[in-house]
């Protein structure tokens, strides 16, 4: 079998870039956002040698592959990985501690 490729759907891109883009304004650095991108791009690597890593998920073909504080969400097909999207756990935990604080301030 040929090698698969690895192939990021648009979201899956938006969600990486704003994830470093969040990284780059907290640290007011770019070193953080570039070693974090490097080192993502690694991980997604793994997939080519070890395609179902991932856990599998409610959706059939979906798997969640979990690296550090992100879950990438992936298909595999015979000749791709598609990559569908990326979640910041740490960010989605941030979100819902926020929604809840301005939730007590209205009551």
């Amino acid at each position: 079998m040929a090698k698969r490729k690895i192939i990021w759907s648009n979201r899956a891109i938006k969600r990486l870039y704003g994830i470093l883009e969040s990284n780059f304004r907290r640290n007011k650095t770019t070193t953080y956002s570039e070693e974090l991108y490097r080192r993502i791009r690694k991980e997604v690597k793994i997939l080519f040698k070890f395609p179902e890593i991932g856990l599998k998920t409610d959706e059939e073909t979906t798997r969640a592959f979990i690296t550090g504080n992100y879950i990438i969400y992936y298909e595999i097909t015979d000749d791709r990985i598609n990559i569908h999207t990326i979640w910041d756990y740490n960010q989605e935990l941030q979100d819902k501690s926020r929604m809840s604080a301005d939730s007590r301030k209205i009551l």
